[in-house]
């Protein structure tokens, strides 16, 4: 059952239509950031990444769309740095996942119409070089108070 935008599925369970998080995960793709990176930024199994990347799971928690939409912010326009050979292949290969799926940048998204339940860009896949070298993300230090303490 839907009701306008949202399905009864996302009223009950509290999960959202993954369409733009996808779009966004696919555009850091194109800037040479593959899955693993993405998913250590954000603290995630990689296989949670790519499932979303391919289009496998259709919802997401809104705790992951918005890390994930934060994570886009600071990356969108920043190349995959390429420190070591391993790094520089990791950039090749989400740049080439990139082009053999036709992914668009995120210079080409429409970012009021992003989140819209089936939204498509306009656009596909064009090389994009960024203004620059995307910083290492590093998430906070967890720190758990014993019982009692």
């Amino acid at each position: 059952m839907t009701l306008g935008a949202t399905t009864v599925h996302q009223l009950t369970f509290g999960r959202l239509d993954a369409g733009g998080t996808r779009l966004r995960l696919r555009a850091l793709h194109v800037m040479g950031h593959g899955s693993a990176r993405i998913s250590r930024a954000l603290g995630v199994r990689e296989e949670t990444i790519q499932r979303l990347v391919r289009g496998d799971a259709r919802t997401l928690s809104p705790q992951l769309r918005d890390a994930i939409a934060d994570l886009y912010d600071a990356w969108w326009d920043k190349r995959a740095p390429g420190r070591t050979r391993a790094a520089r292949a990791a950039a090749a290969r989400a740049r080439r996942r990139a082009i053999a799926g036709n992914w668009c940048a995120g210079a080409a998204l429409d970012d009021d119409l992003l989140d819209v339940p089936g939204y498509r860009p306009r656009t596909g896949y064009r090389p994009a070089a960024g203004t620059g070298i995307a910083p290492d993300i590093r998430l906070p230090v967890r720190r758990y108070r014993k019982r009692g303490a």
